[in-house]
């Protein structure tokens, strides 16, 4: 596999690319889109993006967790963490790259 990592600036150039808006009116479209799923989270709501996967908030109760160098006993807080369930679709693309 390869290190690259796509990233915000990347997404935009493609929509440049693709779309034909300027590199300025690229660039917000893309914040503004990231933007509006961040909102969404925070707010916990799920962002489903079709043939793409859904991203959701999950609530994690306290435990008690163990550091595994000393074996001592460690309270976790609870926590809301992200999650992100790739669709059917998505999971199929990927296993097709694998056998390249």
């Amino acid at each position: 596999m390869g290190d690259k990592t796509l990233t915000r600036m990347d997404l935009s150039e493609a929509v440049f690319r693709e779309v034909g808006l300027s590199r300025n009116d690229s660039a917000q479209l893309v914040e503004s889109v990231l933007e509006h799923m961040s909102d969404a989270l925070v707010r916990g709501e799920q962002v489903k993006i079709s043939s793409f996967g859904t991203f959701s908030v999950r609530e994690k109760s306290a435990r008690v967790g163990r550091n595994p160098k000393t074996g001592e006993e460690v309270p976790i807080n609870p926590r809301r963490v992200l999650t992100f369930r790739p669709s059917h679709l998505m999971k199929d693309r990927v296993a097709a790259g694998n056998r390249k």
